[in-house]
């Protein structure tokens, strides 16, 4: 989703003479023999020490699952120990993903150790991943210079014309290109079902008959696909904001566009509410206006002379992902329009929008996953006569959302057939949490996941937050925490209240938010 496959499912392959039950082999030696991960301390980052709670490892994979003898990569793996001896106490392997396709899961590890009750975090193994391609697992995948290829300010997103159209194909296509001539090796293996494959090598290495799996955003996909291939191999389940898997990926991208129009209007109506403070109109028609011609307005003359109309909306999608930065964009927004003050515009570029090496290595595997997992319309006349149609519905993201997926027209590999996502009677009940307007995930596509995984309860939340749990949300949080402590679910769905809205603020927020009350976005956002 915006920041964030083979046929061999079923197929029993022997290796070594292990297979597992659900027919797909468990590679041995330096392919994942079970039990053999090495812990040892982690690497420190520049400017961060290292945790001494947590251990790295790397876990050897195959390639293509179908040649488990063949060419192998390495996947990054991280773990904060469980504090129990493995006995009756010992609940196990908690594996968690926080989605993308492209982000990291090691950075998730801690956050959610330090999230869950003690009762609960010191009675798993927390391990987090990094996917094929990404972070720490070798290699990892980058394709253009991401100081030149997204220099600020880049061309608006909203062509006004056929030059300005042409301008944008040009760079997607030349990213694309780019991907191929440097990863031709790689790209056919960048697939939802290869990095299910791979969970289940690392579940392997682990010595894990099960592992339990807490994923977010299209982590909840990958969940999905990783218990329609090996059921008995799970747990404990949990999906929290879901992804709808019939729409990979092309409808899904169209569906989130009128998903984000609403949120958006949601904040519109917001800072309506808040005239008093803002000053940027007492209607969401007065502040709908006053967006888009702030927006006219950095086109001619970006702030800065860096945040023109596509980092305008690169940093106010975060805004569709959580209520809590709406004071501080606000601010911002009002600094600038009211006193011509560019330095919070500025600030959250820096913060939200700025695109580094990491940025490039996740979008780069956003794009493999997606392009390659399902087919794409190929003629560009297909993507205008869609985004023409929805931009007169859906004008804050229809534009800028496609042309972030605009490189799977010229993908170097051809989309495949996603796996068919279902439940089994082999599965343990499945917790599902979702936001009720979700822009990312929308709430139809988690019951179009629910359809599928008919054992699964559901606690919704009525805000509009993407990454529902450990975010302060309590009656969220308790019933995540019972399930993973013994399995308890409720006996039918739960409403949850949303979090109180956030209150206006004419001072800029603090800016670091990790393991605060942005809960997950906090985490994924930081610099």
């Amino acid at each position: 989703m915006k920041r964030v496959v083979g046929l061999v499912a079923g197929v029993a392959v022997l290796v070594g003479g292990i297979v597992s039950a659900d027919g797909m082999a468990l590679a041995s030696g330096a392919r994942g023999e079970p039990g053999t991960v090495a812990w040892g301390p982690c690497p420190s980052e520049a400017g961060k020490a290292a945790s001494a709670e947590l251990e790295c490892a790397t876990v050897r994979v195959p390639l293509d699952h179908r040649e488990p003898w063949g060419q192998t990569i390495a996947l990054a793996i991280n773990r904060i120990k469980a504090k129990v001896s493995r006995d009756a106490n010992h609940l196990g392997t908690l594996l968690v993903n926080p989605g993308g396709p492209g982000a990291s899961g090691r950075a998730l590890t801690e956050f959610v150790a330090a999230a869950l009750p003690r009762d609960v975090s010191e009675r798993y193994d927390i391990v987090g991943f990094d996917p094929r391609g990404v972070g720490g697992s070798e290699p990892a995948v980058h394709c253009v210079n991401p100081e030149t290829y997204f220099k600020a300010p880049r061309p608006d997103a909203v062509p006004h014309g056929e030059a300005e159209e042409r301008v944008l194909l040009s760079r997607a296509a030349d990213f694309a290109n780019r991907c191929g001539n440097l990863w031709a090796w790689l790209l056919p293996y960048l697939t939802t079902e290869s990095s299910a494959r791979d969970i289940d090598s690392i579940r392997a290495a682990l010595g894990e008959e099960r592992i339990s799996y807490l994923g977010y955003s299209y982590g909840t996909y990958l969940g999905a696909v990783y218990a329609t291939l090996f059921p008995t191999r799970v747990k404990r389940l949990v999906m929290d904001s879901t992804i709808d898997p019939t729409e990979v990926w092309y409808e899904s991208n169209l569906k989130q566009n009128s998903a984000f129009e609403h949120r958006h209007r949601q904040l519109l109506d917001w800072i309506a509410r808040h005239n008093s403070v803002y000053k940027l109109g007492a209607t969401s028609k007065q502040t709908s206006f006053a967006y888009y011609a702030m927006r006219d307005r950095l086109r001619v003359r970006p702030a800065g002379g860096v945040v023109g109309p596509s980092e305008l909306d690169d940093i106010f999608t975060i805004a569709g992902y959580s209520d809590r930065v709406w004071p501080q964009f606000a601010q911002a927004w009002s600094s600038y329009v009211r006193q011509g003050d560019v330095n919070g515009l500025l600030a959250l570029y820096d913060k939200h929008g700025k695109d580094d090496a990491e940025d490039e290595n996740g979008y780069a595997i956003y794009l493999g996953v997606q392009c390659t997992d399902a087919k794409w319309p190929r003629e560009w006349a297909t993507w205008r006569t869609d985004m023409t149609r929805m931009h007169r519905q859906a004008p804050f993201l229809t534009w800028p959302n496609a042309w972030f997926n605009a490189p799977c027209a010229f993908w170097p590999v051809q989309g495949g057939t996603p796996v068919q996502v279902k439940g089994s009677a082999k599965l343990p009940p499945i917790l599902m949490i979702q936001s009720r307007y979700d822009a990312a995930t929308p709430y139809k596509g988690a019951l179009e996941m629910r359809r599928h995984f008919p054992h699964a309860t559901m606690v919704i939340e009525g805000g509009g937050n993407h990454g529902v749990s450990l975010s302060g949300n309590k009656c969220v949080d308790d019933r995540l925490a019972a399930y993973l402590r013994d399995g308890t679910l409720p006996s039918r769905d739960v409403e949850c209240a949303a979090l109180p809205e956030p209150k206006a603020s004419e001072h800029m927020a603090a800016g670091r938010h990790a393991g605060g009350p942005l809960g997950l976005l906090g985490l994924l956002r930081e610099k």
